[in-house]
């Protein structure tokens, strides 16, 4: 069965690439001002729209780290890497909305602006990714 002999190295890689997307996922949600699980939770499609586009974005350059790494702990930099360069994306994308835009998501749940973060997010996310490769 050496089809199985590289499960190991798979599981691990898979475990730190979902615990990265999942510590960028955090961090997002801290660094945001509106608590995004709460409106979700109150049907707001514009936080879900907001927080999915983040995700999106981080889970791309991971997925690069993860593939175009050398062993684990060069997975797990790069990761944090491309998760610090998501939430960086976030602070540029804000301040071209403007101030309005956490009112306009957490009080009338437009989706114009979550759907900006969300798109750059994931720009940013693939521009990331292909970096990594080079």
């Amino acid at each position: 069965m050496t089809s199985l002999a590289t499960l190991p190295g798979f599981l691990t890689h898979f475990i730190a690439g979902i615990a990265l997307v999942w510590l960028g996922g955090w961090a997002y949600c801290r660094i945001t001002p509106q608590d995004e699980v709460a409106l979700i939770r109150q049907g707001n499609t514009a936080a879900a729209i907001a927080l999915v586009g983040a995700l999106v974005g981080m889970a791309i350059p991971i997925g690069a780290s993860v593939s175009n790494s050398a062993n684990l702990l060069d997975a797990a930099v790069w990761g944090v890497v491309a998760v610090i360069a998501q939430l960086l994306c976030f602070f540029v994308v804000v301040r071209v909305l403007g101030p309005g835009w956490r009112d306009a998501m957490e009080q009338r749940n437009e989706a114009a602006g979550a759907i900006v973060k969300a798109g750059v997010s994931i720009a940013v996310g693939i521009v990331n990714a292909a970096a990594m490769s080079s």
